[in-house]
């Protein structure tokens, strides 16, 4: 129960963290995105190891677990997070995140293959209605929330740019889903409080990874062309995302992980509102988008499930069960 709401928690602060982000790139860019929420992310990770004094028992964090955790920094913080931010710059979040969402399709398949967790029949068919919901979303029509309203100001209206936001969003679920994993093999059997270092641990080696970056003139001056009323957006968005990968480690450090990422894929429906609220004149909306998202938490809410419990509620007939129950 405890891991479930630890993950509940972290899906609606990974939620809020996508949509500030995505009202700051409105004007501003993913590279400036990502030098503001770096660094904010350590600032909240460092106090809280200082105050619970996890800090000082660096030494008795294993080297491996702290390659680890500097690994899933670098592929989760820095270029699942990028990627993130430019499929939302580029194509809004609410026709990207069930793409992005598919990143619990390639931690299913890695649970199974590198944790030897059990994946039955049921969760295979929560993981298909995923990627249908995500199928459904890609076919939503170009109209924004506020296309109906005219325009005061004549700015030209938000276009999706399909094909690489879509790309992008793939990359993110790649680097996403091939991540989640990573912390189990660090945090396993640690408690909730260890997953603070592994936060702190992450958080640096993907700030200086990102660091080494502005050593590349284009992406300096980018970053140095930030708009001041962009800061707060970014900075939001840094709060949130540390908040959810904090809630994220105690969540895995107390439960399996396949319970764990398919409930944080609840930020979806999460992502859909808050976006949406912030940005209404740069998210496309529609009936297509909200079928899409519906289909795809529903998913997300079938592998989460205890397959043997739904058998027992429904009643099912015995051959129905014992394929609903069959598992690798």
């Amino acid at each position: 129960m405890l891991g479930a709401v630890f993950a509940v928690c972290s899906a609606a602060s990974f939620a809020l963290a996508n949509a500030s982000v995505r009202r700051g790139v409105v004007t501003g860019t993913p590279i400036q995105a990502m030098a503001v929420s770096l660094p904010f992310g350590l600032v909240c990770f460092l106090p809280l190891a200082l105050l619970t004094g996890e800090l000082f028992r660096l030494s008795q964090f294993s080297a491996t677990a702290a390659l680890w955790m500097a690994g899933y920094g670098v592929l989760h913080f820095l270029y699942g997070r990028y990627c993130n931010f430019h499929a939302n710059a580029i194509a809004g979040i609410n026709l990207t995140a069930p793409v992005v969402q598919l990143q619990v399709v390639v931690t299913m398949v890695l649970a199974v293959v590198a944790l030897n967790e059990r994946c039955s029949a049921l969760q295979m068919i929560g993981g298909a209605l995923m990627l249908l919901g995500s199928l459904i979303t890609q076919q939503a029509p170009a109209r924004t929330g506020a296309a109906s309203a005219p325009s005061k100001s004549g700015a030209t209206p938000f276009k999706p740019r399909y094909l690489m936001g879509y790309l992008f969003a793939s990359l993110a679920a790649l680097a996403y889903g091939s991540s989640w994993v990573i912390p189990r093999f660090a945090l396993e059997d640690t408690g909730p409080a260890t997953s603070i270092l592994g936060g702190l641990i992450a958080y640096v080696a993907a700030l200086a990874a990102g660091a080494l970056m502005l050593l590349v003139p284009n992406i300096r001056r980018n970053v140095f062309s930030m708009r001041r009323e962009n800061v707060r957006w970014f900075a939001g968005s840094g709060l949130f995302v540390a908040a959810a990968q904090g809630l994220f480690f105690a969540a895995v450090t107390v439960a399996p992980i396949m319970l764990v990422i398919p409930l944080i894929q609840l930020s979806l429906a999460f992502r859909i509102l808050f976006s949406t609220w912030l940005s209404p004149a740069h998210e496309v909306v529609g009936a297509l988008v909200l079928a899409g998202v519906v289909t795809s938490v529903m998913g997300a809410l079938i592998v989460s499930v205890d397959s043997a419990l739904i058998v027992r509620t429904l009643a099912l007939p015995e051959p129905i069960a014992r394929f609903l129950l069959w598992s690798v």
